[in-house]
């Protein structure tokens, strides 16, 4: 490993400050993470996670990428009450209305509460020498040399009300989606990121409930994406062994209410059962939690023309996603193993070569859940000719998907971000969507004969 700087600091200590902070601490002599919370001792939600009382689920990718930061967390993680699982076999995925084909796959995924994800990772972090975290730390400015040309530090308000100055070698904003680095490079001079935002208006209700092992026939999860008429989703998740987690909502408003019968009257409003029959049959664990997304948003940070030295932005800073598709976590960690290839090659140059290679990775998730926003017809936002084939040909591919497993992995490999998009265009697989959807046909048609005769 090369030996890049004496100090550098992270803004932020959610997983994504965390991950970029154990790529660091191979090249940096001390790496501080500044936090405005005060973390938590157990594992239980906190403040500066609003999502911590909601589902979580991490998807193949991201499990396997913070596995090789931190050799071991998955089964510290486990041992701690979550559960690995097969991500084809174990789960019911339900999208464009149909749910497909279970079969067993390499996709393994990990279920657990987002601050038990989140605590041991933090605590395998802070256990290295030369990492240190400081709590109750608000980052009010950015410190540049008198050319403004690089960042040389931050400043920063403790919890005490005193104001001081951290100097470091290089500067890590993983603050989040309210990230102040616009703000702060416009007032050093520079230009700010465009940015690119796509209004959805998503919000779901949430609550945990009493788990049984018989509960949905042994799976582990129920995931529903949004379709029409009514554009609902829902998740089921494990928890823990005797707890589910159960998140329902919808676009633009059409949220769900946090009374019982209600509830559950919005839950028999999506396409498949399971999620009402745990709902109005389950015992309630604790009282119903809101959350609310407006919008997808990301910042062009690669497309800058200049940028100071000695800073980086990372994570939901640079772009966050519609939370229904569970990529946050694992961007945030290929995002970590991108800066630390980067470093690899040194500091010379860093932000251009970190802002571009993250660009073509986030390229992938925000394609995912900005693509698949847009089949609602209230999403604004530009469809061309690419963006409404793909939608058109994954509605085939879910069809064929429901009695072809191959066609199903495939599918979940690019969803998991374990495979790019283009892998569902191959000439195999599109002979399999074409083969599955003439057989539908040509079973619809012998079914409606059959009626007619009869």
């Amino acid at each position: 490993m090369k030996h890049l700087g004496q100090h550098a600091v992270v803004i932020g200590a959610s997983m994504g400050g965390l991950l970029a902070a154990r790529a660091l601490s191979d090249y940096y002599a001390v790496v501080t993470v500044l936090e405005r919370d005060a973390l938590p001792r157990s594992d239980i939600p906190r403040k500066g996670v609003p999502q911590g009382r909601h589902p979580h689920g991490l998807l193949a990718r991201g499990r396997s990428v913070i596995e090789s930061f931190f050799p071991g967390w998955t089964d510290e993680v486990v041992a701690a009450g979550g559960v690995r699982g097969d991500i084809a076999a174990d789960v019911n995925w339900i999208g464009h209305g149909v749910t497909i084909k279970s079969a067993p796959s390499q996709l393994i995924g990990l279920l657990a509460s987002r601050p038990v994800l989140e605590g041991h990772v933090r605590r395998r972090l802070m256990a290295l020498p030369n990492v240190r975290v400081m709590e109750h730390c608000a980052v009010q400015n950015l410190i540049a040399d008198n050319a403004n040309a690089a960042v040389t530090g931050v400043r920063v308000k403790a919890g005490d009300g005193a104001e001081h100055a951290i100097m470091a070698d290089l500067v890590v904003d993983a603050s989040g989606r309210g990230s102040s680095s616009p703000a702060w490079l416009e007032g050093l001079g520079f230009v700010k990121p465009e940015e690119e935002r796509i209004e959805i208006g998503i919000g779901y209700t949430t609550r945990v409930y009493r788990r049984r092992p018989t509960d949905l026939g042994g799976k582990l999860a129920v995931v529903i994406a949004g379709s029409g008429p009514n554009w609902r989703n829902g998740v089921v998740l494990y928890q823990t062994e005797d707890r589910w987690i159960v998140a329902i909502g919808g676009y633009f408003g059409d949220h769900a209410p946090d009374d019982d019968q209600m509830f559950a009257a919005y839950a028999g409003s999506l396409p498949t059962p399971e999620i009402h029959d745990i709902v109005a049959h389950a015992e309630p664990i604790g009282d119903f939690v809101r959350y609310r997304y407006p919008a997808n948003l990301r910042r062009r940070y690669e497309r800058l023309a200049r940028f100071p030295n000695g800073y980086l932005v990372f994570g939901d800073a640079i772009c966050s996603f519609n939370p229904v598709y569970g990529q946050g976590m694992t961007v945030a960690a290929q995002e970590a193993a991108l800066l630390r290839d980067c470093l690899e090659a040194g500091d010379a140059d860093l932000a251009r070569r970190f802002f571009a290679a993250a660009s073509t990775t986030i390229d992938t998730p925000w394609d995912i859940a900005v693509g698949n926003d847009l089949r609602h017809p209230q999403v604004v936002g530009p469809r061309s000719p690419k963006v409404r084939f793909i939608n058109w040909y994954i509605g085939r591919l879910h069809m064929a998907a429901r009695h072809d497993a191959k066609l199903a992995a495939a599918f979940l490999e690019v969803a998991n971000l374990e495979a790019p998009p283009t892998q569902l265009l191959h000439p195999a697989i599109v002979m399999r969507v074409i083969r599955g959807n003439l057989r539908r046909r040509s079973n619809c048609t012998a079914t409606t004969a059959a009626k007619a005769g009869a």
